[in-house]
């Protein structure tokens, strides 16, 4: 080994879902949203004028801060915005997480958490999901340095209740809580309004799954007024002009747009009941997800014969090989047509 690379931070990095792209597929595998954005996010972009992009935008990216902040009856200094949900939290990670005591997440969750950990040399413990993959908030009581954990989880989709987020919360006093509502939209309720009851509490969001815009990367954290400012000073310490201005309108256009939003994730959260009735027919069981996919695991066939079968027809899912989930899939909810030619084959090659 040369020299220079002793002084190099070596990480194992967090691996995406397949992006294939493929004629006449149907791509259940990375929880995206199978409708469009709101038809107000296509007016602007056709609209938008080029010339524009020459000069820097807000660097307090106020549009979309405020437009966040009123949807929510939020003050605009209650609220951060970064390129993503996984830019925020990293932030976030970079910011709270420097006590060099160890910070807490499930064993079974999203799976950036322990790359971040190990990236930016924070301790960290994994905290085993009981055996129907729920978490156990007694779990969380230890001395910590930090908790983390998506409500619902990921890749389970399994909704956690106030009652037991609240719980972790306060007996964390000294820490920084933070809940990922990535799927919150399709069926949750939401951890925010514990924010006006304890400032040790972040809520992170994403324009990603419920708001169709995935390919724009827009994520948000909402809190007490002192926790977002220390997020921004570490933010206009790193990268000043993080949102690009057509992010920004694009964003604010789509938050403003209640009546689409609702439609949407209404025909998702119809689509995934029928899918998880026509499953369970099929053998697969699962828990209740309120998120807008299912982790399921067949009664005979193990889940990597039928991914690769799947795979072979185009229809792409995602399988885990970490030990305990690697009997799992996680399926993403498509169009009711595209959920309809699934079943249509694990029909044929399961019966």
């Amino acid at each position: 080994m040369r020299n220079w690379e002793s002084y190099v931070r070596k990480v194992v990095p967090y691996v995406p879902g397949e992006q294939p792209n493929e004629q006449g597929m149907i791509k259940l595998n990375t929880n995206e949203n199978p409708y469009p954005p709101s038809p107000e996010v296509a007016r602007i972009l056709q609209s938008s004028d080029a010339d524009r992009l020459r000069l820097y935008p807000d660097p307090n990216c106020g549009m979309l801060v405020d437009a966040i902040a009123d949807y929510y009856g939020k003050s605009s200094s209650e609220v951060f915005v970064g390129v993503g949900s996984d830019d925020v939290l990293a932030m976030i990670f970079l910011t709270f997480f420097c006590s060099g005591k160890p910070i807490f997440f499930p064993d079974i969750t999203y799976s950036f958490y322990d790359v971040w950990a190990d990236m930016l040399r924070i301790p960290y413990e994994t905290k085993a999901l009981d055996e129907h993959f729920l978490i156990r908030s007694e779990d969380y009581l230890g001395e910590n340095g930090g908790i983390v954990f998506p409500n619902p989880n990921a890749p389970t989709g399994i909704l956690m209740g106030l009652a037991e987020i609240e719980s972790i919360v306060a007996k964390n006093r000294d820490v920084v809580v933070v809940v990922d509502e990535a799927y919150i939209d399709f069926g949750g309720e939401s951890a925010l309004p514990l924010t006006e009851k304890y400032d040790n509490l972040l809520v992170v969001q994403t324009f990603s799954k419920s708001r169709s815009m995935a390919g724009m990367r827009l994520g948000y954290a909402m809190g007490n007024a002192k926790l977002i400012g220390y997020l921004n000073d570490v933010k206009y310490s790193f990268n000043s002009y993080t949102m690009s201005r057509l992010a920004l309108e694009l964003g604010t256009a789509a938050i403003k747009d209640q009546e689409y939003f609702d439609q949407t994730r209404q025909k998702i959260m119809e689509t995934r009941e029928w899918t998880k009735e026509r499953l369970r027919e099929l053998g697969f069981s699962f828990g209740d997800s309120k998120s807008n996919f299912i982790f399921a695991t067949h009664e005979r066939i193990p889940a990597e014969e039928i991914f690769e079968a799947l795979r072979k027809k185009k229809i792409y899912v995602r399988h885990f090989s970490k030990e305990r989930i690697r009997d799992y899939l996680r399926i993403s909810i498509g169009t009711k047509e595209e959920m309809e030619t699934l079943i249509e084959f694990l029909r044929g090659y399961l019966l």
